[in-house]
């Protein structure tokens, strides 16, 4: 990636900053419930504003349409928060969460398609011999491709929702009568990815118990909310599925731009040393008022996560803010903190613009040099 390896670990100590942060690692689970079900909650009723503006909030016209999209962005922000706890429930202990794991499917993973079986494979993106490798479904050489395959991740946003909707009211009860189908389902239709390639392995019997049970549920709402938009039209919304399939590309493209900026993407497929991995992950420490908005539930400290998956979304700030307090000036972590999520996405996009024409590639910037820059 441009820099010795043998620079790169002289600059980072791994025991050093266990020591910061080893009592941060116990999840609280009070703060996971009132957090999920506040988010949740909001989200819903903000969608019942949506769906029946005029009739609740007693507004027509132009001021219809503003109290519409005031709702929209409520539903946005507190709907990509709830979902994001998709990401939380990998890295949870079992014991003491099970509740929190059925409620969160209950209210959210099948209601918005996306059952936590769908994220078992995230595991192999904390794996350090698959990260950036094809074995890791959550990466993509971004920044040795075309510039225009930035573009094409951002608009799949518009297919997804379609996709998944195909996916579990049509694939799965196809795949539960032909075996053969069934394996192809479970390989490249099972996972929440961004490589379309990548293949799921294999997670056990009880894995396959709760991807089917999952999907059950999944091809019920599907079908669920046809009839139920035929059937209450009246009551609700005769554009109710439009209005669902528009949050639905709102929370995907929030999401894929955030994931575009939460690498540097610089991986080339090869086997990453520890440190080049967190090199190539990013921290948004700064502007908590918006990038909470769209990092929400900690993954706007991404290579901080990615150093101690184990430390609950709610004591990342405070593990930060040790380790930028305690460790040496010329620290590697010092370079994982960037100011603006737009600029580093547009440094992604000059680095692969520049490998395409066969220019130099751009040096990512320090932290001092990113908030310079934003200044």
């Amino acid at each position: 990636m441009g820099v010795s390896n043998s620079k790169l670990s002289s600059r980072f100590s791994i025991t050093d900053a266990k020591s910061l942060v080893k009592d941060l690692s116990k999840p609280n689970p009070m703060i996971y419930w009132i957090d999920f079900l506040c988010s949740i909650n909001i989200g819903t009723l903000a969608l019942l504003g949506m769906l029946r503006t005029e009739l609740i909030f007693g507004v027509t016209g132009g001021q219809s349409w503003l109290v519409w999209s005031a709702c929209f962005a409520v539903v946005s922000v507190a709907y990509m928060r709830s979902a994001m706890f998709i990401h939380e429930l990998v890295h949870l202990p079992n014991q003491g969460f099970q509740g929190f794991r059925i409620a969160w499917n209950l209210m959210c993973g099948i209601p918005f398609l996306i059952p936590s079986f769908l994220y078992y494979p995230h595991v192999d993106h904390h794996r350090r011999k698959h990260y950036g490798t094809d074995r890791d479904g959550e990466y993509l050489d971004l920044s040795h491709r075309h510039p225009a395959n930035l573009l094409l991740f951002t608009v799949a946003a518009l297919v997804v929702p379609i996709a998944a909707f195909v996916r579990f009211a049509v694939m799965a009860p196809l795949s539960w009568v032909f075996p053969g189908f069934r394996a192809w389902v479970e390989k490249r239709a099972s996972s929440m990815v961004v490589d379309i390639f990548y293949l799921r392995g294999d997670f056990g019997k009880e894995a396959r118990r709760i991807m089917r049970l999952q999907e059950i549920a999944c091809f019920v709402w599907c079908w669920a909310l046809i009839v139920g938009a035929w059937q209450l039209s009246d009551l609700l919304s005769d554009t109710l599925l439009v209005q669902l399939y528009l949050v639905s590309v709102t929370l995907i493209l929030i999401n894929n731009v955030r994931t575009m900026g939460a690498h540097r993407w610089m991986g080339d497929g090869r086997e990453l040393t520890f440190e080049e991995q967190l090199l190539d992950s990013v921290n948004y420490p700064y502007r908590a008022w918006i990038t909470e908005l769209w990092g929400p539930v900690g993954t706007r400290y991404h290579a901080l996560h990615h150093l101690f998956p184990s430390v609950p979304y709610h004591n990342l700030g405070q593990a930060h803010r040790r380790l930028m307090d305690n460790l040496p000036a010329d620290s590697l972590y010092r370079d994982t903190v960037r100011v603006s999520l737009i600029g580093a996405i547009w440094e992604l996009w000059s680095r692969a613009h520049n490998r395409n024409q066969g220019q130099p590639p751009i040096v990512p910037p320090t932290e001092e040099t990113d908030q310079a820059h934003a200044a």
